[in-house]
């Protein structure tokens, strides 16, 4: 098993760009492109960020709409207008009061999102009207802490509903999910990390692998000496017959992991920078190794792009006991800005077995930790052990998601949950599959059907390609002459085109990742034939050193 060890932090990044992180590099190859459509009329094309063009309208206009409903219920019980003072929304009746508003409005997308979503809470869910609606409404006002501090109840209930729906197929396994309202993916993997580190369960030195390629800022999380762990890379390497990268991996890494020294296994699924969810048979493998090999083995997947594959199903429903799942809401509903996401957790977890199993002197310690916040502190779930831990214990009285993210959440939720035929949802997979296609067509390239595929992102890897067409010798030119960033850099300095380098993500050298979430559709025809006019240009150099042209496989 090779293993990186975990490095010292790394020098200024005035240094060897082969050394930046790709969003370290990114900044650089802005200007650089910057300064390229300044002497020309151009304009700069930045494909090297995930940050979708869309927005989901309807829930945002929920949320304001409730904002009206929400203030009337505050000068309801207290109303000083002179001073632009009010009190705070009271809950008797409060469900009569907004279908009533509701009755009053205009029969908007807004007002139809709201008055399903009383519907659904009512019926499906069995909430109470009054609670629920109460719920909302102070959550809009933003006038109390987050009680519970975790998730409020049926801003919970309603998440683990849609997680059920988008990342688990409609088919989630038994039990029940403990959600962490937090804000975004970011927050989730500082908050995971850091508890498992204080709470014993991932310690210094410890072996941890990586699903690589993997996205940059992840793989960066280990190293940082407050973890100093061990890594091990599972490689994305699988190909099709004729050399195609699939990004998938070969089940010779996965029995990487029956090592007993690797004690979690970090992937995001479907992958970023390769775009794909792990395939059937792969995830078979993974469930068999676990329960017959590593039951003790620790699962943390990021599943942010899962909507964007059809039939998409989470490790965390497969192996829920072994799972810590980390969901984003940013990709699917355009709201990176509003930082939302959720930790989930099985009830019947193997963290929880931990934490009980370890020896008294490390039990007594954290006992003293969380003592002031528990009457049985022994007891208290490792997820609560995270709310705690991200306001530094002292102050856990004060965490929680606010509560206008937290609705915003919550709206988002109900919007797909109520969207039965997933209009939604179809229309930003076809956005993404379109600006694919039209990428390939720019590159002159065929592509190739992939149920699997999010098409949020596409990893090119010239260096495959490049063999496939060209074959050997074209490949031993390439890599005897140019660096592999310079590809990033010559887009970025010939025609303004801004991507990501693959080999920053532990991607192959010759690669690199395009967004296909960011720019206009008919950005990607003309990304296309830019990267299409450096190989060519590439291709020509390569003749004059042979004095002849190449013949085409």
């Amino acid at each position: 098993m090779t293993e990186q060890t975990p490095e010292a932090p790394g020098a200024p990044s005035d240094r060897d760009p082969r050394k930046r992180s790709p969003l370290e590099l990114k900044d650089a190859l802005l200007q650089v492109a910057d300064e390229a459509v300044k002497t020309r009329e151009a304009m700069m094309l930045n494909a090297g960020r995930g940050n979708p063009n869309w927005i989901a309208t309807t829930p945002r206009e929920a949320f304001f709409l409730l904002g009206q409903f929400a203030l009337a219920e505050s000068r309801r019980a207290w109303d000083e207008p002179g001073v632009g003072l009010a009190g705070m929304p009271r809950s008797p009746g409060i469900a009569r009061r907004l279908h009533d508003f509701l009755d009053a409005s205009d029969d908007e997308p807004a007002v139809q999102l709201l008055r399903g979503a009383l519907t659904y809470g009512e019926h499906t869910l069995g909430f109470n009207p009054d609670r629920f609606v109460w719920e909302l409404t102070d959550a809009v006002i933003g006038d109390n802490y987050p009680v519970p501090d975790r998730m409020l109840p049926h801003a919970e209930r309603i998440v683990q509903e849609y997680l059920a729906r988008e990342l688990f197929a409609g088919r989630p396994p038994s039990g029940r999910f403990d959600l962490f309202a937090v804000e975004g993916a970011t927050a989730a993997m500082t908050y995971l990390f850091h508890s498992l580190r204080v709470n014993g369960l991932l310690n210094k030195g410890d072996t941890l692998a990586l699903g690589s390629p993997l996205f940059t800022p992840y793989l960066a999380i280990p190293r940082m000496d407050e973890f100093q762990l061990r890594t091990v890379d599972l490689q994305q390497s699988a190909t099709t017959k004729d050399g195609r990268p699939t990004w998938q991996y070969p089940d010779a890494e996965l029995r990487k992991l029956e090592d007993p020294r690797i004690k979690a296994f970090f992937v995001v699924n479907p992958s970023n920078p390769g775009a794909v969810a792990m395939r059937k048979e792969s995830v078979h493998k993974l469930v068999e190794l676990v329960r017959k090999r590593r039951p003790d083995l620790l699962i943390i997947t990021d599943d942010v792009y899962g909507t964007f594959v059809n039939g998409f199903r989470s490790l965390a429903a497969e192996l829920p006991r072994n799972t810590l799942l980390v969901y984003s809401y940013s990709k699917h509903f355009g709201c990176t800005g509003w930082r939302l996401g959720v930790v989930a957790l099985h009830e019947d977890n193997i963290l929880d077995e931990a934490l009980a199993k370890q020896p008294a002197k490390v039990r007594s310690r954290l006992e003293a930790r969380y003592g002031a916040i528990a009457s049985h502190p022994g007891r208290l779930k490792f997820i609560d052990r995270m709310v705690a831990d991200s306001r530094a214990v002292a102050l856990s009285h004060t965490a929680g998601l606010s509560l206008p993210q937290q609705l915003q959440l919550t709206l988002f939720s109900l919007f797909s949950l109520l969207d039965k035929d997933g209009v939604y949802k179809k229309r930003c997979q076809r956005i993404c599959q379109d600006r694919l296609q039209a990428l390939c067509e720019g590159l002159g390239i065929p592509l190739h059907a992939d149920p699997l595929r999010t098409a949020y992102y596409q990893t090119l890897d010239l260096e495959a390609w490049c063999r496939e067409q060209l074959g050997e010798d074209f490949v031993r030119f390439v890599q005897e002459h140019p660096d592999p960033l310079d590809i990033v850099f010559t887009l970025a300095r010939r025609h303004g085109v801004v991507l990501l380098n693959g080999t920053g993500f532990d991607g192959p050298p010759w690669s690199a990742r395009v967004s296909l979430a960011n720019l206009e559709d008919n950005a990607y025809s003309r990304i296309g034939r830019d990267i299409l006019d450096e190989v060519r240009r590439a291709i020509e150099a390569w003749k004059q050193s042979r004095g002849q042209p190449p013949a085409l496989h």
